[in-house]
């Protein structure tokens, strides 16, 4: 009896783990019926977390044309308009022309500097190159992501059926137990040896416990439902149900583990992040070992004022800041010299430029680690859900065969409460297998980085 409660006690446990074909729509009125694959495709349209990592990129490539604009030329424009003493030629030569109110009139000036550079010894040119790769490893984020949404699609859909399996199993389970209870009362009738009022309270305590995970068993699957609602973004409320109805093995899709690698190193986007990632760090330590160099551009400079009540003066040794017109061109030189804080902005750089080495040295011994023990896993449960499929299927023979023999009268009650605990114990582990196996095979699609699709 201990046995047989633990049995049920694991397979309501089970029934709170908590993915799409395309969805077909039911006669019922707003019902939603999907498969695999169509739960994959809707809870990608709607993942919160993909619309964060596309922002990412747009903010990516915003910086990327920044970079960019910096190898167009810029204009500096000032304009200015106030007040301004009145002049005369006649006053040249004169030391003081007065500053009363009477003798003020206005001015406007403009000055424009338009600056074209030339050379920057990389300053643009590898800004401009972080700046792409940068949206590269923001690109490979977003496929992370993805990926990962994926995976855990599978992991609430699969979980969906396991709590389904669980929940059919306990039923079976109590459709024995009812028989027989309905068989023990009858013999006790016919007052036969084989049958007495214990075995009804060992049926009685079965099946009162069997009742109890039941309802867990129930309120699993809805919270199931739920998890899966929420991650298609459903509300709450929404009538939704999955098309496949039971847990299978399916395609294993098992390859070599060398195939498996190759799958990982070509695809898994981590990778990309990290070789996109260190192009885009070393282009930024070149940068910044750039800015100990100068810049050199070609300005084209033009200033204009106006004033109505100054003479112009046409002398190439006097400018007039209150009225003048003057412009030119000129090749121009801008460098800037600190004591140590380049370096230090360049020794940062350098350093996480040698981080993200490490974090790539870390990811290269993981990775692969990660794939063979999802291939093991996955290797393991299809093996094992192979066993129990043959083991709970004699379990079940066991099972009815005591049952009929008890129910002519020529069997001891003692085959059916072993023959049960043995079935429900067996085939509670079948459907954990098989649960198992599919997590695991989706944890090695997204071990390999392999596109959505259903497997």
């Amino acid at each position: 009896m201990a046995k047989f409660n633990m049995v049920l006690a694991a397979v309501a446990a089970i029934c709170f783990c908590s993915g799409p074909l395309f969805a077909a729509e039911t006669e019922t009125p707003g019902k939603l019926v999907v498969g695999l694959e169509e739960a994959i495709s809707r809870a990608l349209s709607q993942a919160p977390e993909l619309g964060e990592s596309q922002a990412d990129i747009d903010l990516a490539e915003s910086k990327l044309r920044e970079a960019g604009g910096y190898r167009f030329p810029r204009i500096d424009f000032l304009a200015l308009t106030g007040p301004a003493p009145q002049a005369d030629k006649r006053d040249f030569a004169q030391a003081d022309t007065g500053y009363g109110l009477s003798h003020l009139t206005w001015f406007g000036s403009g000055d424009l500097l338009l600056t074209q550079p030339l050379y920057t010894f990389g300053k643009i040119s590898e800004n401009m190159k972080a700046a792409g790769f940068g949206i590269e490893v923001d690109r490979a984020k977003k496929e992370q992501r993805r990926n990962e949404i994926v995976r855990t699609v599978r992991e609430y859909y699969y979980g969906l059926l396991l709590a389904r399996e669980m929940k059919g199993l306990i039923q079976e389970v109590q459709g024995y137990l009812d028989s027989a209870r309905t068989s023990t009362r009858r013999l006790l009738d016919q007052g036969s040896p084989n049958s007495d009022e214990l075995d009804i309270y060992k049926l009685d305590a079965f099946t009162g416990e069997a009742a109890k995970y039941l309802n867990e068993a129930n309120r699993g699957e809805e919270l199931a439902l739920a998890a899966l609602r929420v991650r298609l973004g459903l509300p709450s409320g929404a009538d939704l149900d999955i098309a496949d109805e039971h847990l299978t093995l399916g395609d294993a899709g098992i390859k070599d583990l060398s195939l498996h690698l190759a799958d990982a190193e070509n695809r898994r986007p981590e990778y990309r992040q990290i070789r996109d990632g260190l192009k885009a760090r070393a282009s930024l330590v070149e940068a910044a070992q750039a800015t100990f160099y100068p810049d050199v551009f070609l300005a084209v400079a033009y200033s204009a004022a106006y004033s109505p009540g100054r003479d112009k003066i046409n002398n190439p040794y006097v400018t007039d800041f209150f009225r003048h017109n003057w412009g030119g061109v000129s090749l121009g030189v801008k460098w800037h010299l600190d004591f140590g804080i380049t370096a230090a902005r360049v020794a940062a750089e350098q350093a996480q430029y040698e981080r993200l080495q490490k974090t790539g040295e870390y990811a290269a011994a993981n990775i692969p680690l990660q794939v063979r023990k999802y291939q093991l896993e996955l290797v393991e449960a299809k093996r094992s859900a192979e066993n129990l499929q043959t083991a709970w299927t004699n379990a079940r023979k066991w099972t009815v065969a005591g049952v009929a023999n008890f129910d002519f009268g020529v069997g001891p009650a003692r085959e059916i409460f072993e023959g049960l605990q043995n079935y429900a114990r067996m085939k509670g582990e079948y459907y954990q297998t098989l649960y198992h196996f599919r997590v695991a095979q989706a944890n090695l699609l997204l071990a390999t980085g392999e596109p959505p699709g259903e497997k």
